[in-house]
């Protein structure tokens, strides 16, 4: 036991640098998340395994304390609460997957942790996965640069990790060097603001004629795209307001709102144009908790942000298929695969951010939407609050 204990903390601490680098907010250092499989694979016994994993996701996700602390204006100790809670899935997960066996077995095992934290249920807290870095390695592969990710993170778990992290790492140089960030469409325009909580709270007529005339400044008669909950309320009266704003021009605006009802809202992107003004995207994933409560509609008939979980992958704007992804679903990989496999012309990533000011959330979201761009080879859109 006692020579079993530099052994583990080496991993731990490795795990822990592992999240910390590689969730750091900066798309080339996401491949560094490719080295938890090995760290994973390294373990004595199932608690190793638990703790390893652990490690690593509480150091991949250490914005969220803070995070929630500003958001809910309260202390530390619920976001640490919600911290633990978001963990124990990824933990849970890959401690019954891990098991003292053969090597081809383990192997096998860490494709099913993959397959699992990737897609609903498990998916939903699906955050840190090692995938994600794929784009940063195999910038323009697709789906074909997604499976040798998956094979290269599964071969860190055997005898041939080192051949694997060579390969990897020298595949790594090699597109840092030559690496390009996805850039916008001609004629598309995302804007970042700067107007912390207020976004989205405040709905009086000044916030938005001067909405409205930043979206003239940008892109004359292209597409304009504005963060989620820019609009606040969507209302029949914001529709007219907007639509007549835009009265002799020919630019189209996308934005974050709210369609409310009794039984509660969804987090919504619409697209307005002088002709008209409609919904083109519901979220797919909102905030588990903080926004998509499932239990309150079923307690009192009034339920938080509605989940439409494999609806509306890409939609219309003109011409053009666009894949959205809202905030949290920049952070998991279901949502941007499901899209991608209707092949979209466009991403629009757009966040409301403000309350992870002092913590790299934002940036991770932006890097992580930037590697499956760069993946899958789409020009992307970003707009983010701040």
């Amino acid at each position: 036991m006692h020579r079993d204990r530099p052994h583990l903390l080496l991993l731990l601490g490795g795990a822990a640098l592992c999240g910390w680098i590689g969730w750091s907010g900066e798309v080339l250092l996401l491949p560094v998340a490719a080295v938890f499989p090995a760290l994973w694979s390294g373990a004595k016994t199932r608690w190793q395994a638990a703790l390893i994993s652990a490690c690593y996701f509480l150091a991949a996700s250490r914005g969220l304390p803070p995070g929630v602390a500003t958001f809910y204006a309260a202390d530390l100790f619920p976001g640490l609460l919600l911290w633990v809670i978001a963990s124990s899935v990824f933990v849970c997960v890959h401690a019954l997957c891990w098991a003292n066996t053969t090597a081809l077995r383990l192997a096998f095992r860490y494709v099913g942790a993959c397959a699992v934290m990737a897609v609903p249920p498990a998916g939903i807290l699906g955050w840190a996965h090692p995938v994600t870095a794929a784009g940063a390695i195999f910038p323009g592969w697709g789906w074909a640069g997604l499976v040798a990710m998956l094979i290269a993170v599964v071969l860190m778990t055997t005898r041939y990790r080192l051949i694997a992290g060579t390969v990897l790492s020298g595949l790594w140089i090699w597109s840092a060097i030559h690496w390009t960030p996805p850039i916008a469409p001609a004629g598309w325009q995302g804007v970042d603001l700067h107007l912390g909580a207020s976004l989205g709270r405040d709905q009086g007529m000044q916030r938005q004629q001067h909405l409205v005339s930043l979206a003239r400044g940008y892109a004359p008669g292209g597409v304009v795209v504005f963060p989620e909950s820019a609009l606040g309320f969507w209302t029949p009266t914001s529709s007219r307001f907007w639509q007549k704003s835009l009265e002799h021009t020919d630019t189209t605006i996308i934005a974050g709102a709210a369609a409310i009802d009794e039984s509660g809202y969804d987090n919504v992107l619409v697209r307005i144009t002088a002709a008209g003004a409609d919904i083109i995207y519901r979220e797919r994933m909102p905030v588990p908790g903080a926004m998509w409560q499932p239990w309150s509609g079923e307690q009192n008939g009034s339920g938080g942000a509605r989940a439409y979980v494999f609806a509306n992958p890409a939609v219309l704007s003109g011409s053009a298929r666009v894949a959205p992804l809202i905030c949290y679903e920049q952070l998991i990989v279901w949502p941007v695969l499901h899209s991608m496999l209707h092949d979209p012309d466009i991403i629009i990533a757009v966040g409301n951010g403000w309350w992870t000011t002092g913590t790299s959330i934002v940036a991770i979201q932006r890097a992580a939407t930037q590697a499956w761009a760069r993946l899958f080879d789409k020009p992307l859109v970003t707009s983010f609050n701040t």
